[in-house]
């Protein structure tokens, strides 16, 4: 039971994860959304407004 106990220690020990990746793909993703949602606010308010006009009528 003890080398099995000493076996799993070690292998947590050895598993820190790679966390340095994950937020560093989660500022690129966050960054290229702001980008993009920059780039197509104009369109996306020109659909708002022809969807509300039309409402409205």
């Amino acid at each position: 039971m003890s080398r099995l106990r000493n076996h799993f220690a070690q292998l947590l020990a050895e598993d820190r994860g790679d966390v340095p990746g994950w937020v560093m793909i989660t500022l690129m993703s966050a960054v290229l959304v702001a980008g993009l949602l920059a780039l197509a606010a104009p369109a996306f308010e020109g659909l708002f407004n022809q969807a509300i006009d039309q409402v409205s009528r």
